[in-house]
């Protein structure tokens, strides 16, 4: 099945860092559907990295409110939040770190407001 979606997929090197951590923490089976783990987060990733609602998850990943209803459990039993400990315990977890140093700036941004800024007695100071 070849599916168009899989930049927003982890990769095979990530997937490796990924894998123990989320069998330790769901155990040897991980639930009915342990062996969709990969598809899973593959799912959640889609979701947060374009920002869509669930509902316009693609089929490729499963039922929309099934992957939503999983979502709420690992949520609500802490999971993500193992999960990101661990990686965090990790001597080198420069990879899931993301590099904002090419990010540009609105060309209408600007710093703080120049001249005096003394404080009086007025609310706006």
């Amino acid at each position: 099945m070849s599916n168009p979606y899989n930049r927003h997929d982890v990769t095979d090197e990530n997937w490796n860092k990924l894998e123990p951590i989320i069998t330790e923490l769901l155990g040897k089976w991980g639930g009915s559907n342990a062996n969709d783990n990969r598809l899973f987060v593959n799912a959640c990733l889609w979701i947060i990295r374009t920002g869509s609602p669930w509902r316009d998850l693609p089929t490729e990943y499963g039922k929309f409110n099934a992957v939503h209803r999983r979502y709420k459990r690992w949520c609500d039993k802490g999971i993500w939040d193992k999960i990101l400990a661990k990686l965090m315990d990790e001597p080198d977890y420069e990879w899931i770190m993301i590099d904002a140093s090419h990010c540009k700036v609105h060309p209408h941004a600007a710093g703080a407001v120049g001249g005096n800024q003394d404080m009086g007695r007025t609310k706006g100071g």
